[in-house]
């Protein structure tokens, strides 16, 4: 049974014309309205939740778990930890509960379009806030997730039969699209693909060897 402030995941028993009916645990399922959703949930589906009290002074649930989830996580710089995207801001980033418990946020310049609300993601801690919030990184360091970028590169040139229609030079957002990594990353990436003589770098392409 979910009580007052406490974040729990729980599943959906119905969706109707006022929002979705939530099974908490207690003797009537209870309302999540469609103003508490950070996206529309299914009936059968699994929803990370926190209860509260509405206007009427009846229970409620609230996707906007924020203010509910612990800052007290046993978690350190560079660990790896697994967590639940709750919401996704396009300035701040993506908000994460980190083993559905603990505050986390994946900067806005790290959530790729891959990246959406319910998702389980793997990611590293690169920083412990002194409240003790969590940034997070779902990319591993740097010389880590090179090869991998480089392979995800490959995959795209031969998707282009040898040919990719642009170089380094393309802009981020492209990139990103295209690639699901940073400009920095995917110049990385080629640069390595570049000295290991796999791929020739041309003005407006990037050719496989």
């Amino acid at each position: 049974m979910i009580d007052f402030g406490e974040v729990k995941l729980l599943k959906v028993a119905a969706v109707t014309s006022i929002g979705a009916f939530v099974d908490g645990g207690r003797e009537k399922d209870i309302l999540l309205p469609f103003a508490e959703q950070t996206k529309r949930v299914s009936e059968g589906e699994e929803v990370l939740v926190s209860l509260y009290t509405d206007k009427s002074g009846r229970p409620a649930l609230t996707m906007n778990v924020y203010e509910n989830l612990s800052c007290e996580s046993p978690y350190k710089v560079d660990d790896n930890v697994k967590g639940r995207v709750y919401q996704i801001s396009k300035r701040f980033g993506a908000f994460v509960a980190v083993d559905d418990k603990y505050s986390a946020l994946i900067p806005a310049r790290e959530v790729y379009p891959d990246i959406h609300i319910g998702d389980i993601v793997d990611a590293r801690v690169t920083h412990v806030r002194e409240d003790g919030k969590l940034t997070l990184s779902a990319r591993k360091k740097a010389y880590i997730q090179m090869d991998e970028d480089a392979a995800r590169i490959m995959e795209v040139i031969d998707a282009y039969e040898g040919v990719l229609p642009f170089s380094d030079s393309a802009s981020p957002e492209v990139i990103r699209q295209k690639f699901g990594m940073s400009k920095n990353a995917f110049k990385r990436a080629i640069g390595k693909l570049y000295k290991e003589h796999r791929v020739v770098i041309e003005e407006n392409s990037v050719r496989r060897i």
